[in-house]
């Protein structure tokens, strides 16, 4: 059976940048350990990508903070994690949760039994969106969160969103 890890959303801008928080930094040792106990073909990121009109958005008019704007140094992944992300592992999403990825997860699990873990920020938004989306695509995978290797906007919310997840059957939280 073959593992795969999915990075979420390790980018400056949610770590010390524009939504950065204390927990955000304090995970990225813990997410870079995690990512190094996984052989490199095994690694796969998201990075949030919003183009120059972001606050014309509904997104934007809901969170009206400028983020992870592409080709911006917030929208980076940060860097710690970004030499240890194959070339071509990296899925840009414009919203909170990638359909392309799940896509590409669903192909992958035709061809072979695979079990998919999931680390990064935030916990209550893009992670919890990643990991259900999974699970609506492939609801017979092993689905697994490493809370260690998450944070949410705030403490409250990444709890509340591990505790959706354990009710959608997402393991190892």
């Amino acid at each position: 059976m073959r593992r795969i890890l999915i990075v979420i959303d390790m980018q400056n801008d949610f770590i010390d940048g524009a939504l950065g928080t204390k927990e955000a930094v304090a995970i990225v040792p813990a997410v870079v350990r995690k990512i190094k106990s996984y052989p490199a073909d095994d690694v796969y990121a998201t990075r949030d990508t919003h183009p120059e009109n972001y606050l014309d958005t509904q997104e934007g008019e809901h969170l009206p903070v400028r983020h992870c704007i592409k080709g911006t140094e917030g929208w980076q992944l940060c860097k710690e994690v970004a030499p240890l992300i194959p070339e071509g592992h990296i899925f840009d999403k414009p919203t909170f949760g990638s359909v392309e990825l799940a896509e590409a997860v669903r192909k992958m699990a035709a061809q072979e039994k695979l079990e998919v873990e999931l680390v990064g920020l935030c916990t209550d938004i893009c992670v919890v969106s990643n990991a259900l989306l999974l699970k609506a695509v492939l609801p017979e995978m092993k689905i697994s969160v490493d809370a260690s290797c998450c944070a949410g906007v705030t403490p409250q919310k990444h709890e509340a969103a591990l505790e959706t997840m354990r009710s959608c059957q997402i393991q190892g939280i």
